[in-house]
């Protein structure tokens, strides 16, 4: 069952016994067992029939006790077990999760770890709950996931927008959803969200960002590259080096990577590289302008600056000063 059936169903009162909710991607697991915690019960209810533990803190008999104990002037009582992953020796809860009480909620929140679905433990909570898993999201997937998150709240957003917010953002949904929330309070329904929009409300240059960068250094544009290195070694705590090397890496490997493709159309050349459609043009003109041996040497460059940052091989030199290096020797 994936997220939206199990909101859909507790939105209709349809509730389970058990929720198990892992993966390796938390924000859908924040989504489901917040919104239960929110939700059945009343404010009154909550007092007498809500309960929190946390798994580094909490022995499994407790959890199976308070399972087991009946509502107090309510039709359920909802537990919530945060931090799961930390639980000793969680199969032990089979012998409740095979005879789960009908009145209870129980949701366990087991982040960033999966559950070997062909153990008893799993097959009995799929047979008596949902055993939901939540898995990891890269990085090319999170533009059109920004498109399809503002598309239900009725806003559209240019392609350059989304990938400019991914670039600068990561794979952190919860991170990217926080943003979003920010430019939908901000704006008036079925706004077409720009890097306008972006910049004044989130507050990341329309101008001086990594996506930016990485089309100077794609057109070897020489001046708009060190304009935008600058910027950023003005701004370290804004544009850390860490991540300008981690997009870069991608950047240029997915580079290479053409180099190797049969199928160099636009359509083809976006679905194996993971690009979105906007700029499946960028990276093939792109990719002309730098041949596999120079792509293989940035690699590398990527590589030992991302040791510099963390001080391997640096003593003294500051964030900023790395960027700018690094650049230089890409470009040259």
């Amino acid at each position: 069952m994936d997220y939206k059936k199990i909101l859909e169903d507790l939105e209709n009162k349809i509730y389970h016994p058990i929720y198990f909710l892992s993966g390796e991607e938390p924000y859908y697991i924040d989504l489901i067992s917040d919104y239960i915690a929110e939700n059945v019960l009343t404010e009154a209810e909550k007092g007498f029939n809500q309960t929190v533990f946390y798994g580094k803190d909490t022995e499994i008999q407790t959890i199976i006790e308070s399972s087991r104990r009946f509502p107090m002037m309510a039709n359920q009582q909802v537990i919530i077990v945060k931090e799961a992953q930390s639980l000793k020796k969680i199969e032990d809860l089979k012998t409740y999760v095979e005879n789960p009480l009908k009145s209870t909620i129980l949701v366990i929140n087991y982040k960033y770890k999966k559950l070997d679905k062909r153990t008893g433990f799993a097959k009995a909570l799929q047979k008596n709950g949902i055993l939901y898993e939540s898995a990891r999201f890269y990085e090319n997937k999170i533009p059109g996931w920004i498109e399809q998150y503002l598309a239900e709240s009725k806003y559209s957003i240019a392609p350059q927008a989304a990938i400019m917010l991914s670039e600068y953002l990561g794979a952190n949904l919860s991170k990217v959803a926080n943003e979003l929330k920010k430019l939908i309070i901000a704006l008036p329904e079925k706004t077409k969200i720009t890097p306008e929009h972006i910049e004044k409300n989130i507050g990341i240059s329309k101008d001086y960002n990594v996506f930016e960068l990485q089309n100077a250094l794609g057109e070897r544009n020489v001046l708009k590259a060190n304009q935008i290195i600058n910027y950023f070694g003005s701004n370290p705590a804004s544009n850390p080096i860490q991540r300008t090397t981690s997009s870069l890496y991608m950047y240029f490997s997915k580079l290479f990577m053409y180099h190797f493709l049969k199928d160099k159309s636009e359509n083809s050349v976006a679905g194996s590289l993971g690009l979105h459609p906007f700029i499946a043009k960028s990276y093939i003109s792109a990719a002309k302008r730098y041949k596999p041996h120079k792509l293989f040497d940035i690699v590398g460059i990527l590589r030992e600056y991302d040791m510099k940052s963390k001080g391997f091989g640096n003593v003294s030199v500051s964030g900023g000063d790395l960027q700018k290096e690094m650049i230089y020797k890409i470009l040259h």
